[in-house]
């Protein structure tokens, strides 16, 4: 028996926040009927003109200034955290303690204390606690591992991803909660956990990792005059500078528990690459690889055609693959989708599982964001003992 209607509301109405605003608008117009009426409650922001612009933005009710206020709503139901990491904790416990389901942005917290604290006050409530790992979405991404688990491509022996992005790169752009917090929680967590939780998505756990290497390339940064969005640098920034706390780039190798080596690049430093996530998986059977750049597409080779003629294929993602039927207005082959709709599919799978449907894939859970900690934790060990070999705990 499903709810009569789910009341949302999003924490953070930053860069990530609207995304996750614009995926609440979205999710009721995908699949199938069934879904209860989804109400646009409310959007929190600790910057005033930021919650009122997005709330008129995406059409929802009201703007606040406190998370409390989202806490203490009795017409919220469901509730994103999209704000500065070392903010979760505090306002996930508070929301559960209130009864309301939760998807929080990854990382899950800054540390595995958090995480595991935030795990626990979820355990035993009955309530939804994702995390927002939105690259599990891609239809790309699950195509391929369609062909790794039930395909032609079979156990994958090599994943080699890499997330290399730029916002850093300039050493003038402002001073953000990014910067801050130790080595370790720096590019690492921010988009090297995304990378992480893709590795284990085809090879299962991660068992241990070895030859880390975490390098802070810009050393201090500007202090904002103003309040940014996102990675913006358009904020006056002032002269006095501060230290930059942890990694711009960040390399590992990994082993999986099924046999399966990783290897993982990382960099918010990478001139002229704005948002450039991408991975190879070689399988016992062939090999496929993605780029985020052409989301609508991967890239296929396997052993079905003879070796004359054999080699690596375009496939153009279409109805045949998952989450395109039903879950674009024109689901037709090559029409194309990009980053925007992996968080209007997460947030469409978030709702169903709060109405007690079983349609879509879940949501990754606590249990996953606290492992994906436990296995930055085990990189940032390596990386201090000289790179030497850590297992996972």
């Amino acid at each position: 028996m499903t709810q009569k209607s789910i009341g949302v509301a999003v924490i953070g109405a930053g860069m990530a926040g609207r995304a996750h605003l614009n995926g609440y608008r979205t999710a009721s117009t995908l699949y199938e009927a069934g879904l209860p009426e989804i109400r646009l409650v409310a959007v929190a922001d600790a910057y005033e003109p930021f919650a009122r612009d997005a709330a008129r933005r995406y059409g929802f009710e009201r703007a606040e200034t406190d998370w409390r206020a989202i806490a203490a709503a009795p017409d919220i139901d469901a509730v994103s955290v999209v704000v500065a990491n070392h903010l979760h904790r505090e306002i996930v416990e508070g929301l559960l303690a209130a009864g309301k389901h939760v998807l929080c942005e990854k990382p899950l917290a800054p540390g595995v204390a958090d995480a595991q604290a935030m795990t626990d006050a979820a355990a035993g409530t009955g309530l939804v606690a994702a995390t927002g790992f939105t690259c599990r979405r891609s239809p790309s991404v699950n195509a391929i591992r369609r062909e790794v688990t039930d395909g032609t491509l079979g156990r994958v022996q090599h994943f080699n991803g890499h997330y290399w992005c730029d916002y850093g790169h300039n050493p003038d752009a402002p001073m953000s909660w990014r910067y801050k917090g130790g080595i370790g929680s720096g590019a690492l967590s921010d988009i090297g956990s995304h990378l992480i939780d893709l590795g284990e998505y085809f090879c299962g756990p991660v068992e241990s990792v070895r030859g880390a290497v975490l390098s802070t390339q810009v050393p201090d940064r500007p202090v904002p005059l103003g309040t940014a969005v996102g990675h913006s640098a358009d904020v006056a920034v002032g002269d006095r500078r501060e230290a930059v706390e942890n990694e711009d780039i960040a390399t590992f190798t990994a082993l999986f528990r099924n046999g399966a080596v990783g290897t993982f690049s990382v960099s918010r430093v990478a001139f002229g690459l704005a948002n450039a996530l991408g991975f190879e998986v070689f399988s016992e059977g062939g090999a496929a690889l993605f780029d985020l750049s052409r989301p609508a597409e991967f890239t296929l080779a396997d052993t079905s055609a003879p070796d004359r003629v054999n080699g690596y294929r375009r496939v153009v993602v279409g109805p045949e693959h998952p989450y395109i039927a039903g879950g674009l207005p024109m689901d037709f082959p090559s029409v194309g989708h990009g980053q925007h709709e992996f968080f209007v599919w997460q947030a469409r799978s978030f709702l169903e599982e709060i109405a007690g449907l079983d349609r879509l894939p879940r949501c990754a859970t606590f249990a996953e964001g606290l492992h994906n900690l436990r296995v930055i934790e085990a990189i940032t060990a390596s990386a201090h003992a000289g790179g030497k070999s850590v297992t996972v705990q």
